[in-house]
């Protein structure tokens, strides 16, 4: 299928509408409100002008799992979607990237004070004392490269065939800071990149391998990876711009560490609430030092942020986890302070708050219904 210029320029009602519910132990007794309130924003939201052709949620609780879904995950075929399909996790990508480098950290590695200077060779000489909590906590003044024009013009040109990790930086116009390391919040996905460069500087070892060595193995998350090419395993999730499937429009390599990584929505939840056990607990309370900031798309309520995993305090409790979106997918994952319980919400489009402001906030209200959903079974964490 041919691609329209506006999903192209975009990197930088479908179906029948349905609702699956898969518990891993059954839960008696009615849905409470909020649940029932949550599947039928996704019903509305699914099949408004411009919806995704499909939502899904997995919950994680103590007492069993839970899946829900609206839509299809295939328009061609129509096929319904599973909690074990793949998708893009998009930003959600640094959150893992924040877990590889930390239990480095944990394991004395890698120390957070360490700096870009100290590790890696080769970059502007404005980035050397910039340090790895300053990366993790996007405070550390280095523009972003995904937002140069010179990257944007690569990126158009070879859609399928990445540059290596490193060179994604040298796409940069000016690498001046844009303010002193420390003093300002600002989101940049180059920090991801240099982070997940310190973590193989530190070892030796491809990034790749120490998100399976240190991450997706030991929480058993058999089906996510960091692919550099554009292919999703089977089953998967396929993601539209309107009518166009882009599931396979670009490949993970352009955003690696910052946004490349695949998953399913059970892997997904799996992991936002699993990986606080990888961390040592002053490196943990070292990420739980928050400032104001939010995660891009903006996530539920009101958002704060850490070291690679952002604070959202709702109407409903607060959590803790990552947003994210790229071409075909919109993502939200989110915790419990002690990780007992977590969720997942996939779209299966971008919805931005520039790409359809009123479409977004319409989505950020399921985001907080689901957690509502996901805390309305015990107290607040």
């Amino acid at each position: 299928m041919a691609l329209s210029r506006r999903t192209v320029l975009k990197l930088g009602a479908l179906g029948t509408a349905g609702c699956t519910v898969l518990t891993g132990r059954a839960v008696a007794g009615e849905s409470p409100p909020v649940e029932r309130a949550l599947r039928e924003a996704m019903r509305e939201l699914q099949g408004a002008p411009g919806g995704p052709p499909a939502i899904t949620v997995a919950f994680r609780r103590s007492h069993g799992t839970a899946f829900h879904s609206v839509g299809v995950s295939d328009v061609a075929t129509g096929r319904k979607p599973r909690p074990d399909d793949h998708m893009r996790v998009a930003s959600v990508a640094k959150a893992f990237s924040a877990a590889t480098a930390l239990s480095l950290v944990s394991r004395r590695r890698l120390g957070l004070d360490d700096t870009v200077g100290r590790r890696l060779d080769g970059f502007p000489p404005q980035w050397s004392e910039v340090t790895l909590s300053q990366l993790l906590g996007h405070t550390s003044g280095i523009p972003d490269f995904s937002r140069s024009q010179r990257f944007r013009d690569a990126l158009l040109a070879s859609l399928q065939d990445p540059p290596p990790p490193r060179d994604l930086l040298g796409y940069l116009d000016d690498p001046g800071p844009l303010f002193a390391p420390g003093t300002r919040y600002a989101y940049s996905n180059s920090d991801n990149i240099l982070v997940a460069l310190m973590c193989e500087a530190a070892t030796g070892a491809r990034y790749e391998d120490l998100l399976r060595q240190h991450v997706t193995q030991p929480l058993g998350l058999h089906r996510t990876s960091l692919p550099r090419g554009s292919a999703l395993p089977e089953p998967h999730l396929h993601g539209y711009d309107g009518a166009e499937d882009v599931t396979t429009l670009v490949a993970a390599g352009w955003s690696w560490a910052s946004g490349g990584v695949v998953s399913t929505p059970a892997d997904l939840a799996r992991f936002i609430g699993g990986y606080r056990a990888l961390l040592h607990p002053a490196v943990r309370a070292a990420q739980l030092t928050f400032r104001p900031g939010g995660s891009e798309p903006p996530g539920p309520g009101v958002n704060a942020a850490g070291l690679g995993i952002f604070r959202y305090d709702t109407r409903y409790g607060r959590v803790y986890g990552h947003t994210g979106n790229t071409p075909g997918y919109t993502q939200f994952a989110a915790a419990t302070l002690d990780g007992h319980r977590a969720v997942a919400v996939s779209t299966t489009a971008q919805i931005t708050p520039d790409s359809d402001p009123a479409l977004f906030e319409r989505l950020r209200g399921i985001y907080e219904l689901a957690v509502g959903a996901l805390l309305h079974t015990s107290a607040r964490s």
